[in-house]
């Protein structure tokens, strides 16, 4: 059993080399299917007061919460954003759609494609039977696109599976790499730590959704060695009166996945109606501010994600957790187990 310390007010310095937010996972531990049903994963708790770990079940998530909690969640919705040219030459990403600067039948993307090569300025694409042209190219790489009329992605396109899973979408992900409450399209990837819900669990708390279109940034390694010169990349978010009332009345804020997390931080009490974008980097010595407990999946070596989970507990403790929940044979990353920071 581990040995209960005074962490609250004995934290380590804190560290803003990229370098010590990493670890090793074997190739193994990734979950690259989802768990027969969703709420039958485990779920690391990490009790930050007591820095004492306990392994539960995800089940057990609601003996966690108090009385006054709401929980916030993410309600994009992923769409099917990976698509190939007609000449199966140009794989694109369809990473959100933008002002058509003339027609208005027209509409502009702004798009990942490989092999960028191919896409110069002026370059011809057809999708779908939609002919688009590049006519713009973004400073980290993606081309801005004007189609010729709308891309039918429903039709054409596919669900974009995180790349460390290695393998192409099958009809379960369509489902699956959703949540259950997933209403606001325009993510192209999940938020992950709300796949483990169920209507039925959902039914047996408070709860309150915000929007957050996660991007592929989600995905993106962070290529500095301080991390004070990262840059965050911009994702679009929502919150609604309701859950702005909600919010100011809640006792306490369980967010469920960081991109939760990332709303609530970006506004902080007093909560409002608004819309707009954040590029918020939570890291270490970053306090919370507006969150109190996190609901989150496991997280990549040196991503922002385990950046942010760290600023929640200490980059010690979750390295350590992370230690355990390697050695105990934990589920890793998209389509995996979960980890509870109260």
């Amino acid at each position: 059993m581990d040995v209960a310390t005074p962490a609250r007010n004995l934290r380590p310095p804190v560290s803003l080399r990229t370098a010590d937010y990493d670890y090793t996972l074997p190739d193994d531990l990734i979950a690259r299917h989802p768990a027969e049903q969703r709420d039958a994963s485990r779920m690391l708790v990490l009790l930050r007061d007591t820095q004492r770990i306990e392994h539960r079940r995800f089940a057990e998530f609601p003996a966690y919460l108090r009385e006054g909690d709401l929980v916030v969640l993410n309600d994009t919705r992923v769409i099917p954003a990976r698509a190939f040219s007609d000449d199966r030459k140009i794989e694109l990403l369809f990473l959100e759609q933008i002002a058509a600067p003339a027609a208005e039948d027209r509409v502009t993307w702004k798009c990942l494609v490989k092999p960028g090569r191919k896409m110069r300025l002026g370059a011809l694409v057809h999708v779908g039977g939609v002919a688009g042209v590049v006519r713009g190219i973004e400073p980290e790489g993606e081309r801005i696109i004007e189609f010729l009329d709308a891309v039918d992605l429903e039709k054409h396109g596919e669900i974009p599976l995180p790349p460390y899973l290695a393998r192409r979408p099958e009809p379960a992900d369509s489902e699956r790499y959703q949540t259950v409450f997933a209403r606001e399209a325009g993510a192209v990837a999940a938020p992950t730590a709300g796949l483990h819900f169920t209507p039925e669990m959902l039914a047996r708390m408070a709860h309150a959704f915000v929007t957050l279109h996660v991007g592929v940034g989600t995905f993106r390694s962070v290529l500095v060695d301080d991390l004070a010169a990262h840059r965050m990349h911009a994702e679009r978010f929502s919150i609604s009166p309701e859950t702005a009332t909600a919010c100011n009345t809640a006792r306490r804020l369980v967010a469920v996945g960081t991109t939760s997390a990332r709303v609530l931080e970006t506004l902080g009490r007093p909560f409002y109606a608004t819309g707009g974008s954040t590029d918020i980097f939570i890291h270490p010595p970053y306090e919370p501010r507006a969150v109190g407990a996190l609901l989150t999946n496991f997280h990549l070596p040196q991503s922002t994600l385990l950046m942010l989970v760290s600023a929640f507990a200490g980059r010690e403790f979750v390295l350590r957790a992370y230690g355990e929940a390697i050695r105990g044979r934990y589920r890793f990353y998209s389509y995996g187990d979960c980890t509870l920071i109260v």
